[in-house]
């Protein structure tokens, strides 16, 4: 597993960032934002299918992510969170925007969460970065071989992933860290074109959690695989492969059925298609109350990656 670009400006760190209250302005120097104040904004479902499939990059689509505005009760909550801010970061720069997938661009695994913490992801501005979550995760990751530190607390703080990126979900924090099924069917575009650009590499897929599991089947079927039916049951260390959607006879090189004309569906964004099976496996999420009650233990979590890097190297 090789790794790939991180942030964007690796010398500075977001954390601590004095002054400012409400999202960051795009293009204004915070640590790893590729956005620029000319970066396309989606306003709606339709501008993120749109957008979602013009990206031609990984850094492209991880711009147009973070200036998203399509989902208006997202918006208004994860401003909101970079206004008021919790007490113990009042001295602290939110960054209050949507918060793209990161990590190595050609990864063998990709972890998918459920959506960034208020105070976490929607703070730093980097998935599972800065909270209580994270630190429990990025932890097992480094035990495992796929990150370069055991922790991850800001954007620009050094943190590499080793043949791995984390992505979520949904981009946004929601209210309650509850998203609802529209707003998860808004962004799921989002989360098919990072799939759909990192397929050469990819092999596994640790959903954190059933929302991610749940979330996950819609986006494989649109970038060209064939879920199992009846859909496998959600559970920690639960496996299952997902192989590649049969071509129909006729269909045009590098066109699946999925994408076929006449089907309804979405095309696929970006050239790539599935080439073999990706594993699905579930991990119980490391959420403070999953942890605090022991419901997921560092080792059970270790195990888990670690079969992760092996079905990826393998």
């Amino acid at each position: 597993m090789s790794p790939g670009r991180q942030d964007a400006n690796p010398a500075g760190t977001a954390s601590g960032t004095p002054g400012g209250t409400g999202p960051v302005e795009p293009g204004t120097g915070w640590p790893g934002d590729l956005a620029t104040a000319r970066t396309p904004v989606a306003r709606g479902a339709a501008d993120v299918r749109a957008l979602a499939a013009s990206a031609r990059t990984l850094d492209e689509l991880a711009a147009l992510q973070s200036v998203c505005r399509a989902c208006p009760r997202l918006v208004a909550w994860r401003e909101q969170v970079a206004t008021v801010k919790r007490r113990s970061f009042q001295g602290e720069r939110y960054w209050g925007r949507p918060v793209p997938g990161w990590g190595a661009e050609r990864p063998g695994v990709a972890v998918v969460g459920l959506a960034p913490a208020a105070h976490g992801g929607n703070r730093t501005g980097r998935i599972f970065t800065g909270d209580r979550s994270g630190d429990v995760l990025f932890a097992s990751l480094y035990r495992c071989g796929l990150a370069a530190r055991p922790d991850s607390v800001a954007a620009g703080d050094g943190q590499r992933l080793i043949g791995t990126r984390v992505l979520a979900a949904v981009r946004c924090a929601p209210p309650d860290n509850k998203p609802s099924p529209a707003e998860r069917d808004t962004c799921a575009p989002w989360l098919e074109a990072e799939l759909a650009g990192v397929l050469p590499s990819l092999r596994v897929l640790v959903c954190l959690g059933a929302f991610a599991w749940q979330a996950i089947w819609q986006p494989l079927a649109s970038i060209g695989f064939a879920p199992p039916r009846p859909r496998p049951a959600f559970g920690h260390g639960a496996e299952v492969s997902v192989e590649p959607r049969a071509k129909e006879p006729g269909s045009p090189p590098g066109m699946s059925s999925v994408d076929s004309p006449g089907t309804g569906s979405r095309a696929r964004p970006g050239p790539h298609e599935p080439t073999g099976p990706v594993r699905l496996v579930g991990c119980y999420h490391p959420s403070q109350q999953n942890t605090f009650t022991g419901r997921v233990t560092p080792a059970m979590l270790d195990a888990v990656f670690r079969r992760a890097r092996e079905l990826a190297e393998s």
